[in-house]
């Protein structure tokens, strides 16, 4: 009797070391603009799914995409649209996976200068091309009657790796100013005209915070969280709009009429009195073929739940949600994915 008792507690000790190490482990890489939801999310799924653990690494779009493309991670995080050359250039189809839509904002650190200084458009690019170089300048100083501007000169900070933020930020750019589409352009990485570096969002706000009369570009969560100031901006209506979940889903109504079935599309300098005009999809990227059976499967799992239970999240950390209709196509699309 004791010999029985003792092998059934053994093969219970096999089972229960045997689930311990039957952990998956999903890896990941890139954007950093999603990175306060995305650990929101993958925490939050662990209490849910026991069996399946995410490693992700916060290094930018562009450190995403490179890895998603060598399949060193299981899924890539980017808030750049690859092109067709970097589709071509990935060793099977690589699906883009909308998860929230954020803002990009203009921060700064201009000590006893309120929040939401207003800045057109115009003077966004002037500063970023070294045009417009003190704080009191006219330009400025006009839209923000009161507001004690110093006689100093402005610190510009931006990104020094590859980014999906600073390809939203220079999509922006291009848009609205010809001067800046002929001299600099659009990308993860360009050539910037004036200004210091920092890397990742977390870099560029450690460098406003601790920089007097800095300014520069983070996703609103990162200025948030860092208790920066950030600015009020003049969107295509002419209207000055402060970034919120009301002006970030704006940004979408009109671009989601005309979603392409890739979901590669730009959401700047969208039409509406209450748009703000500098926000971006960001996009997870799989393959549509997965290697590892478990992993696709469990991959696929962690998509669906995002999608619905993840978004209810979004908002609380100042990312909008999907709109329902492009919800419904992303569904669609993730029971496309094959394993």
């Amino acid at each position: 009797m004791l010999k029985k008792i003792a092998a059934l507690l053994a093969v219970g000790l096999l089972a229960t070391t045997g689930s311990a190490f039957a952990e998956t482990l999903i890896n990941g890489a890139g954007a950093t603009f999603p990175y306060p939801l995305y650990s929101k999310w993958f925490s939050e799924y662990a209490k849910i799914d026991k069996e399946v653990k995410f490693n992700y690494q916060s290094i930018g779009s562009g450190g995403g995409i490179k890895q998603i493309t060598a399949q060193t991670v299981d899924f890539g995080a980017s808030d750049k649209f690859l092109s067709d050359e970097e589709l071509k250039g990935a060793p099977g189809k690589l699906l883009h996976i909308p998860t929230v839509m954020g803002a990009v904002v203009v921060t700064y650190n201009i000590p006893g200068a309120p929040k939401g200084l207003k800045l057109r458009s115009d003077d966004i690019a002037n500063i970023f091309l070294g045009k417009i170089t003190k704080w009191n300048d006219s330009r400025i100083a006009d839209d923000n009657p009161g507001v004690k501007l110093p006689d100093k000169p402005i610190i510009v900070v931006h990104r020094s790796d590859g980014s999906g933020t600073t390809s939203i930020f220079t999509d922006y750019l291009t848009n609205i100013s010809k001067e800046w589409s002929g001299k600099v352009g659009k990308g993860a990485s360009v050539k910037w005209p004036v200004g210091l570096g920092g890397k990742g969002n977390e870099g560029v706000a450690g460098q406003i915070k601790t920089t007097e009369n800095s300014l520069g570009y983070v996703e609103l969560a990162y200025a948030v969280e860092n208790k920066l100031a950030y600015a009020t901006l003049m969107n295509k209506e002419g209207v000055f709009v402060e970034p919120a979940i009301k002006s970030i889903t704006a940004a979408a109504a009109g671009a989601v009429k005309h979603m392409p079935a890739d979901y590669r599309i730009s959401l700047v300098n969208q039409p509406g009195k209450e748009t703000y005009p500098i926000v971006g999809f960001t996009w997870l990227l799989v393959y549509e073929q997965q290697k590892d059976k478990v992993k696709g499967k469990k991959l696929s799992e962690f998509l669906t739940w995002s999608l619905h239970n993840g978004q209810k999240m979004a908002a609380p950390l100042l990312y909008a949600p999907l709109p329902e209709s492009v919800g419904k196509m992303v569904e669609k699309t993730i029971k496309g994915i094959k394993y």
